[in-house]
């Protein structure tokens, strides 16, 4: 399980290095890795292109089906509202999560779309509190206000 948030963590730094948000995902069904993604908004000029939208993308092509029921997915930060969504639409299962979103959290931080009665949305949601989540976005958003 942390082997799987250590590979999103891995997709973070790549996005750290590009310029990107840090974040990383990565999808897995029966142990086996169906996508993976990190956030290239900047680098497509995409307001959309936020990591967990193009792993799901990914994993839907790998396994060629959109719907992902009994898949898994590790992401650094806690998913935006349009990415919540996202992920209830595909039917993942389980979300671990390494740190919440004290702005934009849509899995319980400032809203819960994931596990919705009202949705009719019952993801699991997994907290990780992954100190080196946190520490990449401290670090990345540190260097930005700095220029």
């Amino acid at each position: 399980m942390n082997d799987f948030l250590e590979m999103a963590k891995s997709e973070a730094r790549v996005a750290m290095r590009k310029g990107e948000i840090p974040v990383g995902v990565v999808i897995v069904k029966d142990g086996v890795i169906i996508g993976k993604a990190h956030n290239l908004k900047e680098s497509l000029n995409d307001s959309t292109a936020h990591a967990e939208i193009i792993a799901i993308k990914e994993a839907s092509k790998n396994i060629g089906d959109w719907r992902l029921n009994g898949s898994e997915m590790y992401v650094t930060l806690e998913p935006c509202p349009m990415c919540a969504s996202a992920i209830v639409q595909s039917r993942i299962s389980k979300v671990y999560i390494g740190t919440f979103n004290k702005d934009m959290g849509a899995c319980g931080s400032i809203i819960n779309l994931l596990e919705s009665r009202e949705l009719n949305s019952f993801v699991s949601v997994k907290w990780m509190y992954d100190k080196g989540c946190s520490d990449m976005l401290t670090e990345f958003f540190a260097n930005r206000r700095m220029g």
